[in-house]
């Protein structure tokens, strides 16, 4: 299969214009095989450097490792994209280097796209698992000074995912990029809410690309153990397909919503929380999928809001300070700073109450999710991420202060619940 993103690019019926980076991607069996031959129909000339971390180095054949003058291989024990991995690769990164290859998973990529973007040179995408849908976005999601930000950075000009690569990867990587994508029902639901209350834009092309994406992970995968390649193609282009839909917008919003601030949440580690977590990113968001769609479902179940609709209330820094502690008081009320949710008044929440329950409805019942990750073997439950299951309340009430987006989870703020 291959996608060709330049008929994405161009004026749309939005009446917008969006541009892409990423010109093809490319997804088939022995496609590394091929890499030199798929590099030539883009410009992509000189001094290479290939990036992995030693894990996915060990586990692909050196028969189809990527020609490259430089190899960055990275040690894979507690690597994360932040500040410490993308100042180590930029010091090692020869001068003369031309273009950039990230190897790997999510936070490979996301290092290597910071670092390609400082250094203002292009990267090549070689997702190694369907573990993520940032293989081919325009932002990288970097925990800076133990803050979980979304950072701007280039998108990768082309995209080779080679299925014989990832179906051989460990299974859970792949439930990990499943959750990822199962988030999108959240995100979309979250867009289309903020576009009600506030007028915020939204594209309703982009919204079908994704709403596409999501629908055919829901309907093929339940089998995807024993499915094969045709399979794993379903989800890789569902992941790529995201990160597509994050570039045609120009942010994440149409792929990151409730769902991934849940995730986030977790993985910044808050005082409150009083927990360390190791499960995979994507983990976290099908669990903050599930969690966010009961919630979400619960509040739908009002017939009418008008007596439980409150006025906008800033959080206090106190209990900012109570639940994210010294470490992430500071940068938390920075992005916090400008409410979003100061836009929305009762009145205009009592009045779009009808279409937001219809909106709601269209997520997939908590049951079936549940029962969704759980035929796949995927984290189902806080307890499964090595959180407590006592933390809900915590996570419903705080997760969204951690980006300043509206969420409908933002939104519960002011709603008597």
């Amino acid at each position: 299969m291959k996608i060709d993103a330049n008929h994405l690019s161009g004026p749309c019926s939005c009446g917008g214009e969006h541009l892409l980076a990423t010109q093809i991607c490319v997804i088939q069996e022995g496609a590394l095989f091929h890499l030199e031959e798929i590099l030539s129909s883009i410009p992509v000339v000189g001094k290479r450097c290939a990036v992995y971390d030693e894990n996915t180095y060990r586990a692909i054949p050196n028969s189809i490792h990527p020609r490259a003058e430089q190899e960055i291989i990275l040690s894979p024990s507690g690597l994360h994209a932040d500040e410490n991995s993308t100042a180590s690769v930029l010091a090692r990164l020869e001068p003369d280097i031309q273009v950039m290859l990230a190897i790997g998973g999510g936070t490979v990529h996301d290092i290597t796209r910071y670092c390609s973007t400082e250094r203002g040179i292009p990267f090549i995408s070689i997702p190694t698992a369907a573990s993520c849908d940032g293989f081919c976005s325009n932002v990288a999601a970097m925990t800076w000074h133990g803050y979980k930000k979304t950072i701007p950075c280039q998108a990768p000009l082309l995209v080779v995912a080679d299925l014989d690569v990832i179906s051989a990867a460990p299974w859970w990587l792949t439930a990990s990029g499943i959750g990822d994508m199962l988030g999108k029902f959240i995100a979309l639901t979250d867009w289309r809410i903020s576009h009600l209350l506030t007028g915020e834009k939204l594209c309703p092309v982009i919204y079908q690309i994704m709403e596409d994406a999501v629908d055919s992970i829901w309907t093929r995968c339940r089998d995807l153990r024993s499915g094969g390649s045709a399979a794993y193609e379903a989800v890789v282009y569902g992941l790529l397909m995201s990160g597509l839909a994050m570039q045609m917008i120009g942010t994440s919003r149409p792929a990151s919503g409730a769902e991934h601030h849940v995730s986030h949440f977790i993985e910044v580690e808050p005082a409150a929380l009083r927990t360390h977590s190791s499960a995979l990113h994507g983990e976290k968001v099908g669990v903050g999928t599930l969690l966010i769609a009961q919630e979400y479902q619960r509040l739908s179940q009002i017939e009418n809001i008008a007596s439980l609709a409150l006025p906008y209330a800033p959080v206090s820094d106190e209990r900012l300070m109570e639940v994210f502690g010294p470490r992430l008081f500071s940068a938390c009320r920075e992005e916090n700073l400008h409410d979003c949710l100061a836009q929305v008044t009762p009145e205009r929440l009592i009045q779009q109450w009808p279409q937001i329950r219809q909106i709601i409805a269209k997520i997939p019942p908590a049951a079936q999710i549940h029962q969704f990750l759980t035929d796949l073997k995927a984290s189902a439950s806080l307890s499964d991420l090595g959180i407590p299951e006592a933390a809900l309340e915590l996570i419903l009430e705080a997760s969204p202060l951690i980006r300043n987006r509206l969420t409908f989870m933002r939104v519960r703020r002011m709603i008597r619940h």
